[in-house]
């Protein structure tokens, strides 16, 4: 992996080791590279993967898109991260399981006041998950449920009887993206993580909320009618983002776009 920007060591105004080496990079460099903002607010960003046309997954699922760097920045995101947002559709077709701790990120956290590992926080408006699966009823910290104040009481009564922590983010069916965004804060969950699907980052995107995305390039070609990373209601006013670093290994781009 090499750092294509920024070019300079931005301490010291010199190109940085690491912009002409080509090499694998440690935990660690990415652990700093991929940084929360240090003052402490709160900051949402994005982790996505899409294909040179677009597309955000092949066969249904990311993984075929992806690569081993982009495994490897995945759990760097994960391990920096208080709580991962992930929609109930994407849970249950990638699998999700508990968010581990790992020991690459331990001193890391318990510097920054985290927990072992991030919460898994399952955004759904009809609650149609299962609860007995580990992602619920074996997680090293628990699992949350995010969804609106409409959602199915039996499928609500259920979740609560499983010992899964319901937070109501929104009056109608579905949660409110801002809303969502205070809960978790609320929680002290500052430094917050989106997964995806597509239609969730949608909301994010629709709703203004979202600081930063992650977003790696695949160097393939798929065509067919994939979603793209986002979908959903479009804005009347489309958001400008700059782009504030960008990596590169084996043909894939590993970018990261914050708010202007």
């Amino acid at each position: 992996m090499r750092r294509l920007l920024p070019v300079t060591d931005l301490t010291t105004s010199t190109p940085g080791p690491e912009a002409a080496a080509d090499r694998e990079w440690t935990l660690d460099e990415l652990a700093e590279a991929y940084a929360y903002p240090g003052d402490g607010r709160p900051w949402l960003r994005a982790n996505m993967v899409t294909t040179l046309d677009g597309a955000a997954q092949h066969d249904g699922r990311s993984q075929g898109i992806s690569c081993a760097a982009d495994m490897r920045i995945f759990g760097t995101l994960r391990g920096l991260a208080d709580v991962v947002l992930v929609g109930a559709e994407t849970a249950r077709r990638e699998g999700y399981r508990p968010a581990r701790a790992r020991e690459a990120f331990a001193a890391r956290r318990a510097a920054a006041g985290q927990g072992p590992a991030p919460v898994i926080a399952v955004v759904s408006a009809g609650l149609d998950l299962d609860f007995s699966l580990p992602l619920f009823v074996s997680p090293l910290v628990p699992t949350l449920v995010l969804t609106g104040a409409g959602a199915p009481a039996d499928r609500v009564r259920a979740a609560r009887e499983a010992g899964v922590e319901v937070l109501v983010a929104g009056d109608g069916a579905g949660i409110e993206p801002a809303r969502a965004v205070a809960e978790l804060v609320a929680r002290g969950h500052t430094r917050m993580l989106t997964e995806g699907g597509p239609r969730l980052l949608g909301q994010f995107v629709a709703a203004g909320v979202l600081d930063e995305l992650c977003l790696t390039v695949s160097p393939v070609l798929t065509a067919g009618s994939a979603q793209r990373i986002a979908t959903g209601p479009g804005v009347k006013v489309p958001e400008r983002f700059s782009l504030t670093s960008l990596l590169e290994e084996a043909g894939f781009l590993f970018s990261r776009y914050g708010k202007n």
